[in-house]
């Protein structure tokens, strides 16, 4: 299955979750989050591990965009399907800084905030 990328504003943090497994300690932690298409939904990201404490620094309110995976199992004869966060990004912040001194020396004006005397460019 292809990588899925999902994009919202954090709208709520679930209890962190932790226990033990046949391969030690785990934690979760679920993320809501509502998208911003016409008709908006709201998906519940689960974060596991080090992606968990990384969820918890989001606060509400905040725009990500989560790269996700999904995954199905059947327990008792029903099914049940996790979106699985493995790799998370603020929208609007560039944590790249060669990203960000290429946008700072851009080469292109901006148009709109010239005073133009009312005169149109062609």
């Amino acid at each position: 299955m292809s990588n899925i990328e999902v994009s919202g504003k954090v709208t709520m943090l679930g209890q962190l979750q932790s226990g033990e497994g046949k391969n030690g300690t785990w934690v979760r932690q679920d993320l809501i989050i509502e998208t911003d298409d016409q008709f908006p939904k709201k998906l519940c990201l689960s974060c596991w591990g080090d992606k968990a404490a990384e969820a918890k620094s989001f606060a509400t309110g905040e725009k990500i965009k989560a790269s996700v995976n999904l995954e199905s199992r059947e327990f008792n004869g029903r099914w049940y399907t996790d979106v699985r966060v493995w790799k998370f990004d603020k929208i609007g912040t560039s944590s790249s800084p060669a990203v960000q001194s290429a946008q700072q020396a851009s080469p292109f004006e901006d148009f709109a905030t010239q005073d133009s005397g009312g005169d149109l460019p062609f």
